[in-house]
């Protein structure tokens, strides 16, 4: 750890600038332009080659430094979107500069240990994240571990997500004068209002670990006319993808009553990309929080039940990776809050900054410097993969 010390005291108010750059301008999805320019003109200047806009995704990113030696890749996923109304009340700005800090570090002693160090700008992590379609597409091909740190009110192991699926309901009927011709009208409405009396029962009978909440996106103009279009959308969650997919299948059997019983019909589509669920390494796991506790004396919890979804799941589906959150030192703090958004440009988000970088780029060091450590990781990946933790396909496919 303190081969790292001076390399991320050279870099600290950079890094604490670009954080509060990005709290200042957030920066909603892939619309995240400037906070993109921020972090690929300093891995820039730190000697990263670039590469913008992986796979038509306009504010992705791949900052690549390789050694003269061979050796393993490590990627470190940057996020920085931030929420609308709120801006970075998930940390995002955090998320990417310590991880950007983190290669930086790491690359600076490369020339004695070999290997590659990648930097992943990730858009759009709050919404259509974009790790999911890097990880279909085969941009972590190749890479051998990915990691990023995540703020939070207090320090938490990696553990696991819920598998999502997000889709909508759209029903389609017949417009008519709601008093001077009912009968001859078909109302879309009452088919998304079957659709969640239906889901409403099915909650009964589903594994506690399921989540269903949805919302009415369109349910008509006027009182006086008989809506002829609906709209519904819905997050669906679970703790594995094969679960979820069962969920779903059900879910569209509702949707088909729903729209039989009014006399309506439905389109079904995924209104966002599917995540699937974390499958934390545990031996990656292990090391990060070894390394973590060199630098902090504060309490690291166990990872609770998994309660929210990230498109991370999805990199855990194809190479080891690891989400652990590192605390700011306020138990009471909840995520996607403005009060959380002000947390980061506080000395606690500072001191989250130091903490995540000098851990991330030890663990990093550790895997470029112990062949072992390696094998190990990729053995547990392996054993879960036949062990079938892992399953890619989605309930509307």
């Amino acid at each position: 750890m303190e081969k790292f010390l001076n390399e991320f005291k050279s870099i600290k108010d950079d890094l604490v600038h670009i954080s509060e750059e990005l709290y200042q301008h957030p920066e909603l999805g892939n619309e995240e332009f400037k906070s993109k320019q921020l972090l690929v003109n300093y891995l820039k200047k730190n000697n990263f080659k670039i590469e913008e806009g992986l796979n038509n995704i306009p504010t992705s990113f791949r900052a690549t430094y390789t050694s003269d030696l061979p050796g393993p890749t490590i990627a470190y996923l940057a996020e920085y979107d931030a929420l609308p109304g709120i801006g970075h009340g998930c940390g995002h700005n955090l998320i990417a500069v310590t991880s950007m800090g983190a290669g930086i570090a790491l690359s600076k002693i490369m020339e004695q240990t070999g290997g590659t160090v990648i930097v992943l700008g990730t858009p759009a992590e709050e919404s259509d994240g974009a790790k999911v379609l890097m990880a279909e597409q085969g941009i972590f091909n190749n890479i051998d571990v990915a990691m990023m740190a995540h703020p939070g009110g207090v320090s938490e192991e990696s553990g696991a997500t819920l598998a999502l699926d997000a889709i909508q309901f759209a029903f389609t009927g017949k417009t008519s004068h709601a008093a001077a011709a009912p009968e001859q009208g078909i109302n879309a409405l009452d088919g998304v209002i079957q659709l969640f009396n239906g889901i409403n029962a099915l909650r009964e009978h589903v594994t506690p670990d399921v989540r269903m909440h949805g919302v009415i996106s369109e349910g008509g103009t006027a009182a006086n006319v008989v809506p002829d279009y609906a709209v519904a959308q819905f997050y669906f969650r679970a703790e594995t993808r094969r679960t979820l997919n069962e969920v779903v299948q059900k879910v569209k059997h509702i949707a088909d009553g729903a729209a039989a019983m009014t006399g309506t019909t439905v389109e079904l589509s995924n209104y966002e990309l599917s995540n699937d669920n974390l499958v934390t390494n545990q031996h990656l796991s292990k090391q990060f929080m070894k390394n973590l506790r060199t630098v902090t004396n504060e309490p690291i919890q166990t990872k609770d039940k998994p309660s929210g979804s990230s498109d991370i799941g999805n990199v855990s589906q194809v190479v080891p990776a690891i989400h652990p959150i590192i605390g700011m030192n306020d138990k009471s703090l909840v995520p996607h809050t403005k009060r959380f958004a002000d947390k980061t440009v506080t000395e606690d988000g500072r001191a989250f900054i130091k903490k995540g970088v000098l851990s991330l780029a030890q663990t990093g060091y550790d895997i470029l410097t112990d062949s072992k450590l390696l094998e190990t990781i990729k053995q547990e990946f392996d054993n879960n993969k036949s062990a079938g933790a892992r399953l890619a396909t989605y309930g509307l496919d």
